[in-house]
């Protein structure tokens, strides 16, 4: 059964920065592909970053790009999300996630992505 536990999340000022972590469990975490979302209030939840299986590979929303960094550490079983320069419009609840099966190629889609956690909320105060 995998499991997907956030932590760091919390209150921040507009100019300044969180990481966020995301610990896995359940299965063998170097074979996949592990993506950071983000919803809002009232909004939709949208993709902001994944990561290759080996770290190799990134991909980030143009809104975050430049702020945010994505990394995995595959002796500790976590991702993170390094979120640098943050601004109001980063506030949401943060949710980490990854796909069912190993992906290879193009990135997945984000309904591939079918194991989340159970977010963390981070609200940058302007």
């Amino acid at each position: 059964q995998v499991q997907l536990v956030e932590s760091g999340g919390g209150l921040v000022q507009a100019g300044g920065s969180l990481r966020l972590s995301c610990a896995a469990s359940g299965r063998t975490f170097s074979y996949y592909y592990m993506g950071w979302f983000r919803q809002a209030p009232g909004k939709e939840r949208e993709f902001v970053a994944a990561i290759s299986e080996s770290g190799a590979r990134t991909d980030y929303v143009n809104s975050v790009k430049g702020r945010f960094t994505i990394s995995r550490d595959n002796a500790k079983n976590t991702v993170y999300l390094q979120m640098n320069s943050l601004k109001p419009e980063d506030t949401a609840v943060y949710y980490c996630a990854t796909t069912a099966i190993r992906w290879g190629g193009s990135w997945p889609t984000s309904a591939a992505y079918a194991y989340w956690g159970q977010g963390t909320q981070v609200t940058v105060s302007s």
